[in-house]
């Protein structure tokens, strides 16, 4: 494990999560009421004794970096570190942004010279899963393999907006097609079934999926990434390249596993995280997933109804319904409101006094509102009597205050919503 640096891939301007990301990078976004994207890799590769950690961004990384400063600290004896690797500018060096996953990775590789690396894990900074990284490496090195792809077990249906790949019966990868448009060209690329993970069936989910996972060697990295410079997508060209010209192997996978890149997955992701039995559990006895520790009270319910709700700390309810939905960090809902199948991500900060009368609504929501299929980003000030809900099947659209993707309604950050305000696209 001390010969292996992480890369957490931050991604580009995130528009798929927009206006989440207007003022913040992919990897910071809010997650599950208290955590942050970014968490869920850094915390899988820190359970598997993996302590040098990068995490690639260019965008809005302001945030990003206040969330790992104060959450990733380690002794100053240790070696373990996690820090942010900024898109940046230097003399001699081309006078651009990252390009792609693969072309930010090569930019990165000049940062990684004075460390110890023997191999590379690359990680996607908008996934929701638990993969033990301890089991894959072994099994990368036991193979002895120039590159081991983590993939997911999927059903037929589910294969066009993934990299299919095609396994052989010793594990390694003998083709790739990344987002085929016709079932025609993954035919025959069916997992052998000697090689399903123990309790599973090749009945309903034949095909393996690219998680974007990543273990590199870091020799054929350098050769992959340096002798295609025109090449800035891992899915799309190295990875069928390297398929042709290097031991390229795949770790099978049938957990739990969710892209969360784009609103309608966010936001089902979420609501899904609300259920007596979600798919995916933040606390996992030796393994929880970490976050930064704020110090705030318990959250506080002075009447009321809730059911299927996570309440994160410091939440504040006033004789409120809440059904399906998740409270944020400091969230201050006021008497009479009902939350229905809906994402607040709080507050950064306690409002410090009610409005005086005909002024701006304080932060949180007003009394009498009502708040269905939305999600409210941080420091949002909704006003009394507000009527807020999205529909499954309306088309995306923008408005002054609010946005609409993918049948939900999105709240940015730090938007005032005037009282008696009905948004009902």
């Amino acid at each position: 494990m001390r010969n292996v640096i992480t890369l957490v891939l931050g991604g580009g301007r995130g528009t798929r999560l927009y206006p989440l990301t207007k003022y913040r990078s992919k990897p910071a976004v809010p997650l599950g009421g208290k955590f942050r994207l970014v968490d869920v890799p850094i915390s899988n590769a820190l359970h598997a004794g993996l302590r040098r950690i990068f995490v690639l961004t260019q965008f809005n990384s302001a945030s990003l970096h206040r969330h790992i400063t104060a959450t990733y600290t380690f002794s100053l004896i240790s070696e373990g570190f996690v820090d942010i690797l900024a898109a940046s500018q230097t003399l001699g060096e081309r006078e651009d942004w990252y390009e792609g996953t693969a072309d930010a990775v090569r930019k990165t590789l000049s940062h990684l010279d004075g460390y110890r690396v023997q191999r590379v894990l690359i990680l996607s900074g908008d996934q929701l899963y638990r993969l033990n990284f301890e089991e894959v490496l072994a099994e990368h090195i036991e193979r002895g393999a120039d590159v081991t792809v983590a993939g997911h077990l999927v059903p037929p249906e589910s294969t066009h907006g993934l990299g299919i790949m095609k396994v052989d019966r010793t594990g390694r990868i003998t083709g790739f097609v990344e987002k085929p448009e016709s079932p025609e060209l993954v035919k025959g690329f069916e997992i052998p079934a000697a090689l399903y993970p123990k309790g599973s069936s090749s009945a309903n989910k034949p095909y393996a999926a690219s998680m974007g996972i990543y273990i590199w060697e870091i020799g054929p990295l350098k050769e992959a990434l340096l002798s295609s410079p025109d090449a800035h997508d891992f899915g799309h060209e190295i990875i069928p390249a390297a398929v042709d010209t290097y031991g390229v192997y795949a770790h099978l996978f049938d957990g739990y596993w969710e892209d969360v890149g784009t609103i309608g997955t966010f936001y089902e992701a979420n609501i899904a995280l609300t259920q007596p039995d979600p798919p995916f559990e933040f606390y996992h006895r030796g393994r929880p997933i970490y976050t930064h520790p704020r110090h705030l009270p318990s959250a506080r319910v002075r009447g009321g109804t809730i059911k299927n709700a996570l309440l994160a700390d410091g939440a504040d309810l006033d004789r409120s319904v809440v059904t399906n939905s998740i409270i944020g960090v400091r969230s201050i809902i006021r008497e009479g409101v009902e939350i229905r199948d809906s994402v607040l991500m709080g507050a950064d900060f306690y409002p410090t006094a009610r409005r005086e009368k005909g002024g701006q609504p304080p932060v949180g929501i007003g009394e009498g509102t009502t708040v269905t299929r939305a999600i409210i980003d941080k420091n949002a000030a909704i006003g009394r009597d507000v009527q807020i809900e999205g529909r499954e099947d309306a088309e995306n659209m923008e408005g002054d205050l609010f946005c609409l993707r993918d049948g939900v309604v999105v709240i940015p950050k730090g938007i005032s919503i005037p009282d008696g305000t009905v948004i009902k696209p």
